[in-house]
C-alpha cells in the first residue's frame, strides 16, 4: 500500500510504499476511492509538536472507498461494499490519504446508491463535526447563531440546525451569502447578547461570545482555545470522532440533496503534496478538496 506520511521537521507530505496495515477482528479494510483534505492536515504537517503528535504520522480524516476485507468477527459490512469512514487518530503511521485504510467497522457506513464515492469522502468530517456540535447544546431549543456558515461544516449545521428545531441565523463574509443555504436569516455582523447560542465554527472566540445573551450557550470548535466563559454562558468545544452509525444517516441526507455537496477540487494522491500546497494557500475554496489514488 501507499499512504501519505508526514516527519517531524519536513512541511511537506510524501508518499511511502507501506507494508499492508494488519486487519482486527473487528476492523474492515477498504480501497480508498477518495480522501478529503483539511487545513488540519497542513497544520500537523508543518509541526507535529504543538499537539504532542509522534514525528512521523499518516494524514487524512475522511474517505470513501469498496471493502476489500472484514475481520472475522464484522457484522453489517461485506466485500464489494461501498463505504464512507472517519479515521479519527491524527497519531496512526497511515490514515484516510492512502490507498487503503484499516479501521473498525463501527467507524464506517455504507454509501447509498444515489451517491457517489466523491461526493461521501467529502462528507463524513464536515458532517460528524456539526452534528456533534449541536448535540452539545442539549435539548433547549431558540435562536441559533452559526459563524462561519458558508463553509463546510456550517452548511452541514445550518440543515442539522433547523432539523432539530432551532432558528438560525448565519454569520457569513460579505459576498458569500449565497453559501448559507436553508437559514432564517443570513448576516454580517454579529448583533450583541441576541441569540440562546452560538456555534463559532469560524473560531472568532470573544467576538463571537458576544453574541450570546447572559446564561447562553456556546460551542468552540478550536481545543484548548475556547474563549473564557462570561455572564453565566456555558462555553463547550466540539471534539469530533467517528461514528459510524450516525453517519449513515448524515450519508442519507447528502444523498437525497437536503445537504448540498460542494467539491471545489480533486487531485491525484501522487500529486498529495503539491496539492496540500495549493489547497493551503485557497483556504477560503468554495468546497472540500479531495485526494483521489
Amino acid at each position: 500500500m501507499y499512504a501519505l506520511i508526514s516527519r517531524a521537521g519536513d512541511p511537506t507530505p510524501h508518499l511511502e510504499e507501506l507494508p499492508a496495515q494488519p486487519l482486527g477482528t473487528g476492523d474492515i479494510r477498504v480501497e480508498v476511492a477518495a480522501a478529503g483534505f483539511t487545513l488540519f492536515d497542513a497544520f500537523v504537517a508543518a509541526d507535529h509538536a504543538p499537539i504532542g503528535l509522534p514525528d512521523v504520522i499518516g494524514l487524512g480524516f475522511d474517505f470513501s472507498g469498496v471493502v476489500a476485507e472484514i475481520g472475522e468477527t464484522v457484522s453489517g459490512f461485506a466485500v464489494g461494499d461501498r463505504v464512507a469512514g472517519f479515521h479519527g487518530n491524527p497519531a496512526a503511521g497511515a490514515r484516510a490519504h492512502a490507498t487503503e485504510v484499516v479501521l473498525p467497522a463501527t467507524d464506517a457506513a455504507v454509501v447509498p446508491a444515489p451517491l457517489s464515492l466523491e461526493a461521501a469522502a467529502a462528507a463524513p468530517l464536515n458532517a460528524l463535526t456539526a452534528r456533534q456540535a449541536l448535540d452539545l447544546l442539549g435539548s433547549e431549543r431558540g435562536t441559533l447563531l452559526v459563524t462561519g456558515a458558508a463553509g463546510g461544516v456550517g452548511v452541514w449545521a445550518l440543515a442539522l440546525a433547523k432539523a432539530d428545531g432551532w432558528t438560525v441565523d448565519a454569520l457569513v463574509r460579505p459576498g458569500t451569502e449565497h453559501l448559507a443555504t436553508g437559514a432564517d436569516q443570513t448576516v454580517t455582523e454579529i448583533e450583541p447578547h441576541a441569540h440562546d447560542a452560538v456555534l463559532d465554527l469560524a473560531a472568532l472566540n470573544e467576538p463571537a461570545l458576544a453574541g450570546v445573551r447572559d446564561g447562553g450557550r456556546y460551542i468552540s470548535v478550536k481545543p484548548g482555545r475556547a474563549p473564557a466563559p462570561e455572564r453565566g454562558i456555558e462555553v463547550s468545544t466540539v471534539m469530533s470522532h467517528a461514528d459510524g452509525p450516525v453517519l449513515a444517516g448524515l450519508l442519507e441526507l447528502a444523498a437525497d440533496g437536503t445537504v448540498p455537496t460542494r467539491i471545489a477540487a480533486t487531485r491525484p494522491l501522487s500529486k498529495a503534496a503539491e496539492a496540500y500546497q495549493e489547497a493551503t494557500a485557497a483556504p477560503g475554496s468554495d468546497g472540500r478538496w479531495l485526494l483521489i489514488p
